[in-house]
């Protein structure tokens, strides 16, 4: 017959081993819970952090027009649900456009000057930034009938030339170019962005133009390209910005963030752009 004193001792071992569990139970479903919680969280920060979707407005330089559409169906690409939308135009009228409330989330301009009317005025968020460079050339009809070779040339009796409007960037290069070689031309018409002093050549309704060398390429065999060496002395800087107002922040970041990458630089470099 078992004593009580020995029947005591054994519910008490009892019971703190049951306690004991318990503890262990409770400390180990808490540990869980923590690190489950923790990566729920890290997961979640995660996911919030990378997920873009919507609409991005892009206003961009016209001279950007190929390469940045381009660049926009390997966003949308890599980016299911959203969906890249262009303005391309003058710098100087896109800047005038977001001063006035545009719904725009980036901006890329084709020279420092025109991204200033815009950080002027308080529009951009942060700094911008210069992602490519762009030269000048002479975009003559094809197989270059009137034998121009030289910037020079085109001051010749009877030649019809565009250029673009001295506001804009490409006209105020070609302007700097000129002055440098103490030049004086007269154009039969200023034109409001690079694309359009292009197509007056392409039209056959212009002999020649001074437009970027990127406008040249893709123009293809529609015109042909003659190099000048003052080209030089003109480069333009092309600065690109997310702006305060931007209506989808994340996914303007994430479009900036490919333009500046290794692939969006390829595609750039590609069209005939200069890396920054």
């Amino acid at each position: 017959m078992i004593s009580r004193s020995v029947r005591r001792t054994r519910r008490t071992l009892t019971v703190v081993g049951l306690g004991t569990a318990a503890l262990l139970t409770l400390s180990a479903c808490g540990s869980s819970d923590s690190s489950g919680s923790s990566d729920t969280d890290t997961s979640a920060s995660a996911s919030a952090g990378t997920k873009i979707s919507g609409t991005v407005n892009v206003f961009a330089a016209a001279s950007l027009k190929e390469s940045f559409t381009t660049l926009g169906k390997q966003f949308e690409k890599e980016h299911p649900g959203t969906e890249v939308t262009f303005n391309f135009g003058g710098s100087d009228s896109l800047a005038a456009g977001i001063n006035s409330g545009a719904p725009a989330d980036v901006f890329a301009a084709a020279s420092p000057k025109t991204m200033k009317i815009v950080t002027d005025a308080g529009g951009a968020a942060g700094d911008p930034s210069t992602f490519v460079r762009n030269q000048l050339e002479i975009a003559t009809l094809p197989g270059n009938p009137d034998k121009v070779a030289s910037l020079k040339d085109l001051t010749k009796s009877g030649l019809k030339v565009v250029l673009c409007d001295k506001t804009v960037p490409c006209g105020a290069a070609a302007q700097k170019a000129l002055d440098a070689s103490k030049l004086k031309l007269t154009p039969v018409s200023y034109e409001q962005d690079v694309k359009s002093a292009l197509t007056k050549v392409e039209l056959k309704e212009a002999d020649a133009a001074v437009v970027y060398q990127t406008d040249v390429k893709s123009a293809g065999d529609k015109v042909e390209g003659v190099n000048f060496p003052e080209s030089a002395d003109a480069i333009n800087d092309y600065p690109i910005a997310l702006l305060k107002k931007a209506p989808n922040t994340a996914a303007a970041k994430a479009f900036i963030d490919l333009v500046k990458s290794p692939d969006g630089q390829k595609a750039l470099t590609a069209a005939g752009f200069l890396e920054p």
